[in-house]
């Protein structure tokens, strides 16, 4: 017997599927809803890709939290740093096709921000980075593998996603598996233990 359920409110601002599902599995009672924020008035030139991604998670948890008074919310985001500069989502399948074919054979690194916001206050932000080899695969696999996935790539800040076919175009991953998922699960599962939204 665990104990009786935290009656404090979870509000995730983020409409990623695999977000919401590392929480539900975790056990995590929470709702959802989309901050509406402006993501590219942040992406300016030469800015720090994991500054970013924890200044974007901060500015969802915020939008949202205005509006909740008595709910604790949660925001995330990722970046992607390839050869020094900051990746956005891709625009088209061509973009991601190009896109994957310049990082085959590279690494290239990932970063998942979060933010706990209560009050229209943030109380806890953070980041945490995973470093990500490509194997160097044919075009027939990178044309196979696009034509598999689909639109749904391009939601995807890398266009792919590791829980799918995507696994099969890396080598090595060097951080931790949540990270690359999005969302900094273990910090953040700390942090709702300590805010009292979930139990000790």
């Amino acid at each position: 017997m665990v104990g009786p359920p935290s009656d404090e409110i979870l509000i995730l601002a983020s409409r990623s599927a695999a977000r919401q599902a590392m929480l539900h599995d975790a056990g995590v009672a929470f709702t959802v809803e989309v901050a509406d924020v402006d993501e590219d008035a942040l992406k300016t030139p030469g800015v720090d890709p994991a500054r970013l991604a924890v200044d974007l998670a901060r500015l969802k948890a915020l939008a949202v939290s205005r509006h909740h008074e008595d709910a604790w919310v949660l925001g995330a985001d990722q970046t992607l740093a390839f050869d020094g500069v900051l990746v956005s989502k891709a625009r088209s399948l061509d973009e991601a096709h190009e896109r994957l074919a310049a990082m085959r054979g590279r690494s290239h690194a990932l970063y998942s921000g979060a933010a706990l916001a209560y009050r229209g206050q943030i109380v806890w932000s953070g980041v945490d980075v995973a470093h990500m080899q490509m194997r160097d695969f044919s075009d027939i696999f990178l044309d196979a593998y696009l034509r598999e996935e689909g639109e749904g790539l391009l939601s995807c800040v890398g266009s792919y996603r590791l829980e799918g076919m995507g696994a099969q175009l890396f080598d090595s991953v060097d951080g931790d598996h949540f990270t690359v998922l999005g969302l900094p699960l273990w910090p953040v599962l700390a942090e709702l233990r300590r805010a009292g939204v979930i139990l000790t």
